[in-house]
């Protein structure tokens, strides 16, 4: 699995003009699902994008994760910062390392990958962690602020 994290102010997904996410301070997560990918996978990106330390401490310093970022606005008033808003997007799994037109045969077929980034879904959310979400097989648009801005790839490891 390959996803493309972006630490964001705010982001938010249109689908045919209408807002159906959005985000405050928190993760934009572009995820690409693989061939390869299995519920090991699923429960492995879970957790990372749960803990990955990316946001800033009081020392200035990213030791802090989006689940420390929901858990201390929930402590102070039960909303606030620490979303993250996945969208599914099958490009993320394309390799252009050969050529000028990317492949997409890494990509694990729709029928198979819809109920995948569902898991995830409910991965993520089991670690606590408010998910939003981009409509899956849908032409979206995809708005965001980046904070820093703070932009890393994370690939589920290779058997």
């Amino acid at each position: 699995m390959r996803c493309v994290v972006q630490r964001v102010a705010s982001a938010s997904v249109e689908v045919d003009g209408r807002t159906v996410a959005s985000i405050g301070p928190g993760l934009l997560v572009l995820i690409g699902i693989e061939e390869r990918d299995t519920d090991a996978d699923v429960a492995w990106t879970a957790d990372k994008l749960a803990h990955l330390r990316i946001f800033e401490d009081g020392a200035g310093k990213m030791n802090l994760s989006v689940a420390d970022l929901h858990a201390a606005a929930a402590d102070h008033n039960g909303a606030g910062p620490g979303a993250i808003l996945l969208v599914p997007n099958f490009t993320v799994a394309g390799d252009a390392r050969k050529g000028r037109r990317p492949s997409f045969d890494n990509a694990m077929h729709p029928e198979r990958a819809e109920p995948m980034f569902a898991a995830l879904i409910a991965a993520v959310s089991a670690h606590g962690v408010p998910v939003q979400t981009g409509v899956f097989r849908a032409s979206m648009r995809v708005h965001l602020v980046n904070d820093g801005p703070v932009t890393i790839v994370v690939e589920s490891p290779r058997p």
